[in-house]
Order: structure tokens, then C-alpha cells, then sequence
């Protein structure tokens, strides 16, 4: 998931397929191109324990959520290059990117790099914020400026609701709610607020009175861009969010005719020996398996079309076993540097994948599929941080994606991608996020509404 660093994604291209905030796309118009950086010779890493290397990990990468937070709205920015978009970097704000932040307030402070009156404060913030600016029959906009709290249209006809943004949103906040329950005047006030925005969601409306959700409506255009979101891809949280939803509920026939296309989702296949439920082949960018899973626990996840924790352990692994065959031998993919997604790359924003393969290994791809790929991620982890040192690794943690075969390094970061190292990371190691989401009782009406159990 980003048609922004996402434009119109891989789930585009593939029926919905995928998105990426910065969703799934191959380019975005506007966007600029990664600059080359010069290769300097990698400088000597401390040596660390595996816990230790986590630790440093998330709590670097959560700086791209604190430290660098667009000031005026607490936000995630977009990206941290302040000249993308024309110059407007700097400016432009997140929905989705900031719901994978929020996810991880609370492991932030659990772990200490925030106090919880930090973390409440700022949450306040990003509310005050977020009860400002336009939305569309409940939902938010891909982006917005954090100046001036209007939406920055994301392309010419995208300038109004995006559910799927919303969706990842609403997944950090309701993660916040269940964490920041103390009874004081601060959280209370907090919980009542973020209740106030997830319920005036109008999940209904987006269905154009159809069993499938519409992935935007505009109030200049309607809902002209016309995209269904059908699965498979990275959006299985909106569907059991607005099946959640206490006021705007869909129906379960919405889920079944939509979203698996009466079980046309289901693909059954199979590569390196390995049985992968649904999916395109290969399994596509491996966001698919992060971004909804951020909350949603997929270890016991289970409906009619597929176990869930099958569904991305088969994904990532199927990801791994490519990026070690190498068919296209591109120099630098191994064992121990391995992940396709979306990112950026020499060439511009794509969605990486094994039918995208051009060479490029995005961090983020391993490291958020360390639930799955444990050891195969630790792995990748010590390769990025110990081999490539200094190239890969800067002030927020490890630049968003590298080529050896080109010798290409990424100047920056961004939120979609930053956002799920933490979380996915936290949910391997103490299983907060999902146990947070999952703890919501509208969330597992929802849930059982659809027909999962869990």
C-alpha cells in the first residue's frame, strides 16, 4: 500500500492488487527520482545481540514518527526529502503513514523512548489536527498539507476521500484507543475523540449501494476514479473495519460478493514446493502481508477462503526462496539480502515484486516480515546494518531501499515503509499491536461477522 509513493498501484494493475500510500505503483507522476549516492567505504559497526540490534532498530526508525514529524500537525510526513513534490516534501502529510506511526505509540512507551503523557500529548495533537481538516462522508484524504490542514490532492482526480488511507488510520488509532484507557481526564478525553472520528466513517457510502467498497469518492468527481477494492492485496483491514463499524456497518455479503469476489480470490498456488492460498503469482510485493497485519493477529486468522498466517508466512517465504534463486542474477541478493515490496528505486517509485524484479531490495521487506521469517529476517537485519553499514543506515534507521547490482542507494524514507519495521517487529516480539487491535470488541464483532474465527 502507496499511488502517492503508491500512484495507481500494483492493485491497479491487478484488479486490486495493491496500493501503497505510496501504495503499489510503478511511478508517480510529480515524484522525483532517487538520487544516486556516492559509495563511501562502510564503517565499522559496534557489535550488538539480536535484542540489542531490534532495540536500536525500532527505536531509530520511530524517530521518523517523532523526531521528524511534520511540526504544525504532529503528522507523519510523506517522505523525508524536502524537495519531492515540487518542493513541497516538507509540507505534505500522511493519513495511512501516520496510522502505521500510531501503532506504535504504545510500543514507544513500553519501551521508554517516550513518556505516555509524551505520547498523549501528541496523540491530542494529531487529533486536533485531524478534526480540522476535510473529509469526505466521514473519511480522510490521502494527503494533506500540514500547514494549512487541506487536502493535497494526490492526483488530478484524486482530491477527496480515500478508504483505504482511512482504513490504516483508523487500524493506529484504534490500537491507540485500547492502549490509552486510563481513567483521567486526558485519556479519557483522548478515547472519546478518536470514537467520535471512527464513527463518523460512512464505510456504507462508499459502496455506492453495491456489495463491493469503492476505494475513493470525490467531491468534485464522485466517484469517477471507479476503483473496487477486490482481493487479494493489502486491504483486508478495511473490510473488517467497516464490517466493525458500531454506526456505518457493511453487510457480510459485501465482504463475500466484494472483496473475494465469491471466492475468486482464492488462487491456490504454489512455488518452491510452498502452497500460497491467494494471491497473484509469486504472492506480489510483500506489503500484502504487512500493512492490514499490523493490527490484525494473523496466527489463529481464519475464514473461508484461507488461514491468514498460512496465507503470509507462504508470501514471505516464497519472496525469500526468489531473491535466493536470483533468476535474473542481479548482484547482491543472497540469503541474507532478500525482499521485494514497494519502494523507491533508481528509476523512480515502483512496486517491487518477483514479476517486478528490478534489482532493488527495500528493507522493509524483510524486516517487517520478521513474524513469519524469523531467522531469515535476522539475517537480512545483520546483513543491512553490519555489511552495508553507513550506506544503508542514517539517522531514522535504514534508507528505504538499495541496489548492489547498481550500486544505487536511497537518500530518504518513507512513512508506509518506516511504519511497519516497528510494528511488525513488536508484534515477532511481544505480539503489542496486535493484541491492542485485537482486544476491541467492535473489531471482533466484526470479525465474527464476516465469518472469521480467531
Amino acid at each position: 500500500m502507496i499511488l502517492k509513493a503508491r500512484a495507481f498501484s500494483f492493485l491497479f494493475l491487478l484488479v486490486i492488487t495493491g496500493c501503497s500510500s505510496d501504495r503499489a505503483a510503478d511511478e508517480v507522476p510529480g515524484k522525483p527520482a532517487p538520487e544516486t549516492v556516492t559509495e563511501e567505504p562502510s564503517e565499522e559497526v559496534p557489535s550488538l545481540s539480536d535484542e540489542e540490534l531490534l532495540d536500536l532498530v525500532q527505536e531509530r526508525t520511530f524517530k521518523y514518527f517523532w523526531d521528524f514529524a511534520e511540526p504544525n500537525s504532529g503528522m507523519a510526513r510523506e517522505r523525508s526529502q524536502d524537495d519531492a513534490y515540487g518542493g513541497q516534501g516538507d509540507d505534505i502529510v500522511t493519513t495511512g503513514g501516520t496510522g502505521f506511526g500510531l501503532a506504535s505509540f504504545p510500543t514507544a512507551v513500553e519501551r521508554g523512548w517516550i513518556s505516555r503523557e509524551q505520547a498523549t500529548d501528541r496523540l491530542g495533537k494529531i487529533l486536533d489536527f485531524l478534526e480540522t481538516v476535510p473529509r469526505y462522508h466521514g473519511a480522510f484524504a490521502h494527503w494533506y498539507l500540514g500547514s494549512t490542514a487541506q487536502t493535497r490532492p494526490f492526483s488530478a482526480m484524486d482530491n477527496g476521500g480515500d478508504l483505504v488511507e482511512t482504513a490504516f488510520l483508523m487500524q493506529g488509532l484504534l490500537i491507540c484507543r485500547q492502549y490509552f484507557d486510563m481513567d483521567s481526564e486526558k485519556e479519557n478525553m483522548i478515547k472519546a475523540r478518536i470514537d467520535l472520528l471512527w464513527e463518523d466513517v460512512e464505510w456504507t457510502w462508499y459502496t455506492q449501494g453495491q456489495n463491493v467498497l469503492y476505494w475513493h469518492w470525490s467531491p468534485n468527481n464522485g466517484f469517477a476514479i471507479n476503483l473496487p477494492v477486490k482481493g487479494w492485496n493489502e486491504a483486508l483491514v478495511l473490510y473488517v473495519l467497516a464490517a466493525s463499524s458500531p454506526t456505518h456497518p457493511i453487510s457480510k455479503e459485501v465482504y463475500t460478493d466484494g472483496w473475494a469476489s465469491n471466492g475468486a480470490m482464492v488462487t491456490n498456488r504454489n512455488h518452491y514446493g510452498i502452497n500460497m492460498p491467494l494471491g497473484p503469482r509469486y504472492g506480489g510485493p510483500l506489503f500484502f502481508s504487512h500493512y492490514s497485519f499490523i493490527g490484525l493477529d494473523p496466527r489463529k486468522l481464519q475464514d473461508q477462503y484461507a488461514q491468514y498466517w498460512q496465507q503470509n508466512e507462504a508470501h514471505s517465504l516464497i519472496n525469500y526462496n526468489y531473491c535466493v534463486e536470483n533468476p535474473k542474477n542481479f548482484e547482491g541478493y543472497s540469503e541474507n539480502s532478500w525482499g521485494l515490496t514497494a519502494s523507491d528505486s533508481k528509476e523512480g517509485y515502483a512496486a517491487h515484486s518477483p514479476t517486478n524484479d528490478v534489482g532493488v531490495i527495500t528493507p522493509t521487506a524483510a524486516l517487517s516480515s520478521f513474524p513469519y521469517t524469523p531467522e531469515k529476517s535476522m539475517d537480512a537485519l545483520r546483513y543491512f546494518y553490519e555489511d552495508q553499514g553507513a550506506k544503508l543506515w542514517g539517522e531514522m534507521g535504514f534508507y528505504d531501499a538499495y541496489s548492489e547490482h547498481y550500486n544505487w542507494y536511497a537518500d530518504g524514507y518513507l512513512a508506509i515503509d518506516q511504519g511497519p519495521i516497528i510494528a511488525m517487529i513488536e508484534n515477532y516480539r511481544t505480539q503489542l499491536p496486535w493484541k491492542l487491535f485485537m482486544a476491541n470488541e467492535e473489531v471482533k464483532q466484526g470479525l465474527t461477522k464476516l465469518g472469521f474465527s480467531y
